[in-house]
């Protein structure tokens, strides 16, 4: 072969084609909307009416939130069977998205791109978004395996409001195994905080306030007293703590006016690295508004309710109708796009709780936390065709007020921990609900030991090892025998 074929080849060109999915712009605006708890989604709806003049609320809104009666069959009494796939298209975006012919196509108004400084952007909610929400956009940015995110997920969750970590890694590692069914270890979950530490604020996943300062200080490589405020709060922190400064002076070999400027400088840092983003839902803290209502009525028969809040119903207003402007059509499909959105929002939200409300039944005629079944994600997502991370995004941040109080979503999913001899599956809350009517009942002269109370467990069917009984006793807050006497 010739050298001229030889190039001839190597330069040759092939063209192919590569299907690459893309979640458009519906489906980004119903996938932000779908985490918004309702008071959220409240504001969000205001913002977007000020922001477009042809959104307005319905002259004749709906009472209440959107009932459905749950009967023995888990159907909804208007008809259909609420636990049936959902409708062809249903997850798709509104065809208003489908008019353009590539996402280039796409107007800024429906990609939320805004030209104006003083406006908000369409598809943004900083304002709303949690502490747990920006820590686990930022997981992203990190090169995680499948259980690095189980494990990463797991820590953002233990985060207290402060986004410090305060139980020891140890008694978290036990909490994963118990109430998550997730197997690691203190030293798995070091290596995966030192990548939390890395997140932002400054300072968050920090074990203590010297850790959340040095983080801090250590990230600030700009700061000129940077090396002396390391040494300041890794080797004088005592010291700082009980306002020793001329002692630091000393053991740091420097004049009183520096430790001064030193204090300046920690005086700059933040103690409560999640407490900023905290304050924006610090509302909610103090007064949750639940998503769901679930009645049970004497009959056995379960309403459930989505809450609306002071959520208007909204219409495109009139006035639009006709209008061949640009600019008018522009923010008649934005409208259309959001209503069409907040619809199967509602629809999802919805079938979401029937299927929990379904399969943890028992729960929410008698209220009896032992008669909670192991679900998982997975159950949810089989039951109602969604997928998991659509389950996990209706169960993140929001609330069910029942008959018998007001729970997180989270709160009904529980692992099986162990089988009774009969084969049934048994959760973590079952056993510890039995230990502790064990150790109540027990003779306080004699306290029962590990060992016989996983005896007496075994007797009552539940297959236990002692190792898990002395966990769940411990994470009970119950000390050993000797000091129940």
């Amino acid at each position: 072969m010739s050298q001229r074929n030889l190039q001839i080849q190597e330069q040759a060109q092939t063209q192919g084609q590569v299907q690459v999915q893309q979640m458009l712009p519906q489906q980004v605006l119903l996938v932000r909307l779908t985490e918004m708890p309702v008071e959220a989604l409240q504001h969000r709806v205001e913002l977007e009416c000020l922001e477009n003049p042809w959104l307005e609320a319905s002259p004749d809104p709906s009472e209440g939130g959107e009932k459905q009666l749950l009967d023995e069959g888990g159907g909804s009494e208007e008809g259909g069977d609420l636990f049936s796939p959902p409708s062809e298209g249903s997850m798709e975006a509104v065809d208003a998205a489908y008019d353009y012919r590539s996402e280039e196509d796409i107007p800024d108004f429906l990609t939320g791109a805004s030209h104006s400084n003083n406006a908000a952007e369409y598809m943004s909610y900083d304002d709303t978004l949690s502490l747990t929400d920006r820590l686990r956009e930022q997981m992203a940015d990190f090169d995680l395996d499948d259980h690095e995110k189980e494990l990463m997920e797991y820590l953002i969750g233990s985060l207290d409001e402060d986004g410090l970590l305060k139980k020891s890694l140890a008694i978290l590692a036990d909490e994963a195994e118990i109430y998550q069914g997730i197997n690691t270890s203190a030293e798995e979950l070091e290596k995966v905080l030192e990548v939390l530490q890395q997140f932002d604020p400054p300072g968050i996943g920090a074990r203590s306030l010297q850790e959340c300062l040095l983080i801090q200080v250590r990230r600030d490589e700009k700061n000129p007293h940077r090396d002396l405020l390391i040494n300041l709060l890794d080797k004088c922190f005592d010291d700082f703590i009980h306002k020793r400064w001329g002692r630091i002076a000393g053991r740091l070999h420097i004049s009183e006016a520096q430790v001064e400027q030193l204090l300046k400088e920690i005086l700059k840092l933040n103690p409560r690295p999640g407490g900023s983003i905290g304050a924006k839902t610090s509302d909610r803290a103090q007064s949750i508004q639940p998503d769901f209502y679930v009645d049970t009525d004497e009959n056995g028969t379960i309403t459930v309710t989505l809450s609306r809040g002071n959520q208007p119903s909204l219409i495109i207003s009139s006035d639009a109708d006709g209008q061949q402007d640009a600019f008018v059509r522009q923010y008649v499909e934005r409208g259309q796009m959001f209503i069409n959105a907040l619809q199967q929002r509602s629809e999802t939200m919805t079938r979401t709780m029937q299927a929990i409300v379904k399969l943890q039944k028992p729960f929410f005629l008698e209220g009896d936390e032992t008669l909670l079944r192991p679900m998982r994600l997975e159950d949810v997502a089989n039951a109602t065709g969604y997928d998991i991370s659509t389950i996990s995004r209706v169960a993140n941040s929001k609330y069910v007020e029942t008959s018998f109080g007001t729970y997180p979503l989270k709160w009904f999913f529980t692992h099986r921990a162990t089988q009774s001899d009969e084969g049934e599956d048994v959760t973590a809350r079952q056993i510890m609900a039995a230990l502790r009517q064990l150790i109540e009942k027990e003779d306080k002269k004699q306290p029962l030991s590990d060992e016989r109370l996983t005896q007496q467990l075994q007797a009552n069917g539940f297959n236990i090892a002692r190792r898990t009984v002395a966990k769940y006793r411990e994470l009970m807050g119950i000390p050993v025998a000797r000091m129940r006497k």
